[in-house]
């Protein structure tokens, strides 16, 4: 475990400021004798051997960076770093040093007595003190002056002394004349000197400083020192590319003289900062950090000082927009817009959004619509940058927008048409900026970022606009390149493929991100995408891509099924079906022969998912047209999973078909059975009739009670369904088959007690209704077995 939390690169920094790789070991920190103190030992991983022993010296000034460095100077010219695996390990040697040093393990760097003893100097000193003396600003010093400041840049409290006494004495313009005289002379030691002075000022990091060397009056004098590296044969030309090179282009005049001081300015340091100075080291790395921060606040102040200038802006989306404005003249200000909304990523998220809002107030989009749409490419390249700050910033904001067009008859205005147009229309082979136009598509439909907050309607809004107005024109080149030759349209269920596959790369690459769209519409829009496929026959028209002969395009047609499938709707399956639509995916499997390619894996993955899913229209419509096909296809058990899958079902079927036809043979017993059973009850029947024949004579309010009686009977048998509420029956209504006598003997017993009650009220006519009511109930509760079993 220890071994790796202390696993460990060992570095030493080289002659050229470069890092050298000394090799991977393990480190430790032990009592070294020969040393006589604490030592840092690393040992190769790979032999044991030792790659560095350095001892932790009291006065050594240590950093740690980034969590998993530490870095040092053992010598003048010999710094060293490590690079721990894991913090933890880490953090363990940096507790050491800092306890064989006396410091505060919670600091990153320590610092060596004599700066402690000069901290408590320094608190007790006045501020108008110096507290650093400098050598005089003279030629003949130039070489001491270079060496103090240098030896301070490892110390941070001797920087900041530094630092206070190149500001109190005004030393940097001193240094600046100094160069002046030294380039007359063409003194190039002199000048060397002060390339490595005014490279250390720098390094100083003070912004107070930056204020004096980027004035109007020193930061080409600063450029120059830079020009003298001491390393270049001969000095660069900085200034005469700054002066000459570089030209200032006022798109609209700038009237404010401190905003142009100031775009002035931040060109220049940037300059210093991207072209002058050299990539800072791991000791560096920090040291430009308020150099970073002077640039940044400079594009802030900048951009805040145009947008509070109504006029300008307003000027500059005037001439954008305006026919009569040359191209070359356009294709400044748009190049401007570009410049601008890059500087505004700087703002603050607040800051930010007032400033788009300004330029959506200004008419961007409209501008942008005009734009995007001309020949110039240089234009609409930039337009495009601009268009792609507008999405990422707001896409409810563009959606609005173009859903607030006029409809016109030609759909081809609509700024998202245009956007499509010069996606399709990119001339770049590698279609760079068609797959940057892609991206910016796609978050446009994308449902995930339209706000359902503040507008339930914008989702179902915009994608019935696009769809309407704006797909037909992005599938214009699938269909194009995917259309029959011999008819117009494709008879459906064809089988045939008698369609054109492109085989031009960049056309094979624009469907390629066409398809990734359309994938994205199939995964994200579920409704509306899959009308139009059903309309369009779209999937037909992407399966004929299977055939072409770029591998990466006939991957995309597939993913388009997969994900089509993936769904696992049973309308797409039918159209599936219907269509006959694997044939096209396994031809390919089987033109792709015995290649174990990512085509071959692709396409065995789809199935696989449609028998671990078990869909099972598909796999029936598979195994019955095409397992003949792939039945010999044994590397994998897919298909034979498949065949089982279909098998099972098959059973399962034909289980469910039998238990139909038993139960219909049932059926027909039990009917018998009652056929029987009424016979029985007719029997039954004509004894009762006598008896009561006999017993007519008997009063009428006897009789009341028995009709009275016979329809709670009858009621009761119905209500209920038990043969415990009805009065007993005949003995030769109870058959010993379960299931049927369950049926039987809840209707049947009730029988010969509604029949009594009808033959004792033959000859009475006002009872006629209720002779009806019951010959009803006694229907009802015939049929009921029937429709039971």
């Amino acid at each position: 475990m220890s071994d790796t939390r202390r696993r460990v690169k060992v570095y030493t920094l080289n002659e050229d400021r470069q890092w050298d790789d000394r090799g991977t070991g393990h480190v430790s920190s032990t009592f070294v004798e020969r040393l006589k103190g604490i030592s840092l030992l690393v040992r190769a991983e790979s032999d044991g051997s030792l790659l560095l022993e350095s001892k932790i010296s009291p006065n050594t000034a240590y950093q740690k960076q980034q969590d998993t460095l530490i870095v040092w100077s053992e010598a003048d010219n010999y710094d060293l770093a490590l690079s721990f695996q894991e913090k933890a390990g880490c953090d363990e040697i940096w507790e050491k040093i800092c306890q064989v040093q006396g410091k505060d393990p919670a600091l990153d760097i320590t610092q060596d007595p004599i700066d402690e003893s000069e901290e408590e100097r320094f608190e007790e000193i006045p501020e108008t003190s110096h507290l650093v003396e400098l050598p005089p600003c003279e030629l003949s010093r130039l070489e001491e002056i270079a060496d103090l400041v240098t030896s301070v840049l490892s110390s941070p409290i001797r920087r900041e002394k530094l630092a206070l006494a190149l500001m109190s004495e005004g030393y940097i313009k001193k240094l600046l004349g100094l160069f002046r005289v030294c380039e007359d002379l063409d003194n190039r030691e002199g000048l060397h000197h002060l390339y490595e002075i005014v490279r250390g000022v720098l390094f100083l990091n003070k912004a107070a400083l930056f204020e004096v060397m980027f004035s109007d009056d020193c930061i080409m004098d600063v450029v120059g020192c830079l020009e003298y590296d001491p390393a270049l044969v001969q000095p660069k030309r900085h200034r005469e590319f700054l002066t000459k090179t570089a030209k200032f282009k006022e798109v609209i005049p700038i009237t404010d003289s401190e905003l142009r001081q100031k775009i002035h300015q931040t060109y220049r340091v940037q300059y210093i900062q991207d072209i002058i100075l050299p990539t800072p080291s791991v000791f560096e790395e920090n040291f430009l950090s308020t150099l970073t921060s002077f640039i940044f606040f400079n594009k802030v102040e900048i951009v805040s000082m145009l947008q509070e200038d109504e006029k300008f802006l307003t000027e500059v989306f005037a001439q954008l927009t305006d026919e009569a404005t040359e191209d070359s003249k356009r294709r400044e200000l748009v190049n401007f817009v570009k410049e601008f909304c890059a500087f505004s990523q700087t703002l603050q998220p607040q800051n930010r959004d007032a400033f788009f809002k300004t330029l959506a107030n200004l008419g961007i989009l409209p501008a942008l619509e005009i734009v995007m749409g001309m020949d110039d490419l240089q234009v609409r390249a930039a337009a495009t940058d601009i268009f792609s700050y507008l999405v990422e910033f707001s896409p409810s904001m563009v959606r609005e927008f173009v859903m607030q067009e006029p409809q016109q008859t030609d759909d081809d205005v609509l700024l998202i048409n245009v956007v499509i147009k010069q996606m399709i229309c990119d001339s770049d082979p590698e279609l760079g900026g068609a797959v940057q136009l892609m991206g910016l598509l796609r978050t446009l439909i994308d449902p995930e970022n339209m706000l359902a907050s503040t507008n339930k309607t914008e989702k179902t809004e915009f994608l019935s606009f696009f769809y309407k107005y704006c797909m037909h024109v992005l599938t214009a080149p699938l269909l194009a390149n995917t259309h029959d030759k011999n008819s117009k349209d494709l008879q459906e269920g064809s089988t045939k493929i008698n369609l054109v596959c492109p085989d031009n790369f960049q056309t094979a690459q624009l469907l390629a991100l066409i398809l990734e769209l359309l994938t994205f519409c199939v995964e994200h829009h579920t409704y509306h995408i899959k009308t139009y496929i059903m309309n369009k026959d779209l999937l037909r028209r992407v399966l004929v891509l299977m055939n072409s002969k770029h591998t990466f395009l006939a991957l995309c047609a597939l993913r388009f099924m997969r994900r089509i499938i993936g769904l696992k709707d049973e309308y797409y399956n039918r159209y599936i079906i219907k269509g006959n639509l694997f044939e096209p995916v396994i031809n390919a499997l089987l033109d792709n022969g015995t290649r174990y390619n990512l085509l071959n894996s692709a396409i065995i993955e789809l199935f696989e998912f449609i028998k671990v899913e078990d869909i099972k229209s598909l796999i029936a419509h598979i195994i019955d047209n095409f397992y003949k096909a792939l039945e010999s296809i044994e590397y994998v058990q897919t298909f034979k999973g498949l065949k089982g899958r279909y098998e099972q079902e098959k059973d399962r079927q034909s289980q469910r078909l039998n238990r139909y036809r038993r139960d219909a043979r049932s059926l027909d017993e039990d009917e018998e059975l009652w056929f029987n059973d009424d016979e029985d009850d007719e029997d039954g029947e004509a004894v009762e009739k006598c008896r009561m024949e006999d017993d007519f004579s008997d009063s009428y309010g006897k009789y009341m009670e028995a009709k009275k009686g016979a329809a709670n009977g009858a009621n009761g048998a119905n209500n209920n369904g038990k043969a415990a509420v009805i009065p007993p029956a005949s003995p030769a209504v109870t058959p010993n088959n379960s299931s049927t006598s369950s049926v039987k003997t809840v209707a049947l017993p009730a029988t010969p007690v509604v029949k009594t009650a009808l033959v004792g009220l033959v000859d009475y006519p006002d009872d006629e209704d209720e002779e009806e009511e019951e010959e009803e109930e006694e229907q009802s509760q015939r049929k009921r077995p029937r429709l039971s079993s």
